[in-house]
């Protein structure tokens, strides 16, 4: 009987939220369906969508509205996070916190992401999502990962029909895409991608450089997260070596040798070849260039506002590491800043050639927390090259196009979800903006980032203070 009431109870909270009615006055818009700003606008939200925009001296807000003051400010989309995981989804942190970690997601108006690894804990957490039993982003969940090596949470994969296997148990489980990584030989990646056409779900992951390739990728038109074997595709012909700086391959510091090879004239023609083969890529520029290129003191790692979010033996291990780790102490900063501009180059290549351009944070790995490191994906991109509206773009429309669900989400416009962001200032002008929140609706539910700041407040402790033992990781 408690459980039947407790059921009935949950019900009528989330219908009671997507009953609220709430007004943003006098806002400045940035809908996202092109570059444009809407000046001094009123926006209604009822039962969780885009009920009206218009302008706030002909618009007429309901009675029973909440009321938001949106003048001076600016009304974004919700904002994607294409490459993501939990501190949970390991051992040394309990499934409990999830639901806290997917909050400090939505302070920080992160409103949809795609967990690159998957679990049953992150299948549940996606229905308990969609359901409105928890304060959480829409959720997408890729498969456990298919990999030659056992590596954590995978299958293992060393025979076609183990890659077969795995893409049918995948679909089965109900996850949303097949995700691939490293040590697969091309004939059992060709077959995992043959069986997950037959059974109707799209591959996305890494491209072994030593295996599969980018090329190779290509060819089976997945969509590839962190340009991953890009770089080996830009060495001059006459290079001494075939292999270069890429995913695993990366923290051997004889591999950087490659970086003084680099041909830019094909860094057009990769980009080309790239978008041709899928338009969407997500290269977490700022994951890669700021935990492996970029100088990173001690002093600016505990000076983020997120450091606090991890237990005291895990900030020193990985403080340790930026000070010890051979790549960090072997590779010369020359290298890394051509290692960067080379990366640069492909995704502004790649933007220009027509190339849908995503956001990915692949947090929270090397003491970058999920939330907060989206904001930095976006300055990252805007540091590439690409002009503000474009990075905009690849952290709100650009992941819903792929996902399928821009008729929903990912524009502010009639119809669409009331997943939003209010801004201090204009993107537009400085992608930077996205910092300086005045507040996040999910579902149609507003907070003020006062209370937002609240909740990281409360929940930075929690999830410190679960942790059980650490063993630092390279993300996937």
């Amino acid at each position: 009987m408690k459980t039947l009431f407790l059921l009935l109870f949950l019900s009528l909270a989330s219908m009671m939220t997507f009953a609220q009615t709430t007004a943003f006055i006098g806002v400045n818009v940035v809908p996202m369906d092109r570059e444009r700003v809407l000046a001094n606008q009123t926006v209604i939200v009822r039962n969780g969508v885009i009920a009206e925009i218009g302008d706030a001296k002909k618009v007429k807000v309901p009675k029973d509205a909440i009321r938001v003051d949106g003048g001076g400010k600016y009304l974004i989309p919700g904002l994607v996070d294409m490459h993501t995981h939990l501190l949970s989804d390991s051992d040394e942190y309990p499934d409990s916190i999830a639901p806290d970690e997917l909050r400090v997601m939505i302070a920080n108006g992160v409103t949809t992401v795609r967990f690159m690894i998957g679990t049953p804990e992150l299948l549940s957490l996606r229905s308990r999502s969609a359901k409105g039993e928890i304060t959480a982003p829409t959720i997408w969940v890729a498969s456990p990962h298919l990999t030659g090596r056992e590596q954590g949470n995978n299958f293992v994969v060393k025979s076609e029909e183990d890659a077969r296997e795995a893409v049918r148990k995948s679909k089965a489980s109900g996850y949303d895409f097949i995700k691939v990584t490293t040590f697969v030989p091309v004939p059992i990646y060709e077959a995992a991608v043959d069986e997950a056409a037959k059974v109707g779900i799209r591959v996305v992951g890494h491209a072994d450089s030593r295996f599969v390739t980018a090329a190779g990728a290509w060819k089976a038109r997945q969509q590839i997260e962190h340009l991953d074997g890009y770089m080996e595709q830009i060495l001059r012909d006459d290079a001494p070596m075939k292999g270069s700086v890429s995913d695993l391959y990366m923290s051997n510091p004889k591999n950087w040798e490659s970086i003084d090879f680099i041909d830019e004239c094909k860094i057009a023609v990769v980009a080309k070849k790239s978008v041709e083969a899928n338009p969407f890529s997500d290269p977490t520029q700022h994951f890669f260039k700021n935990t492996f290129a970029l100088p990173r003191s001690e002093e600016s790692i505990r000076a983020q506002p997120d450091f606090k979010f991890y237990p005291k033996k895990v900030q020193d291990q990985w403080l340790s590491w930026y000070k010890r780790a051979a790549l960090i102490t072997q590779v010369s900063l020359e290298r890394k800043a051509k290692w960067i501009d080379a990366r640069n180059k492909l995704i502004k290549a790649i933007h220009d050639n027509g190339g849908k351009l995503m956001t990915g944070s692949d947090t929270p790995e090397f003491l970058w927390l999920y939330g907060f490191g989206l904001h930095h994906e976006l300055k990252a991109l805007r540091d590439a090259g690409i002009r503000n509206y474009s990075a905009l773009a690849a952290g709100t429309r650009n992941p819903h196009e792929f996902l399928g669900s821009l008729s929903k989400a990912g524009t502010v416009e009639k119809g669409k979800a009331g997943d939003l962001v209010l801004l201090n200032k204009n993107p537009l002008d400085d992608i930077a903006a996205t910092y300086d929140r005045a507040g996040v609706m999910r579902k149609g539910k507003y907070y003020t980032q006062s209370e937002l700041n609240g909740w990281l407040d409360v929940i930075a402790p929690k999830i410190a203070g679960s942790y059980v033992e650490h063993k630092p990781t390279t993300g996937q």
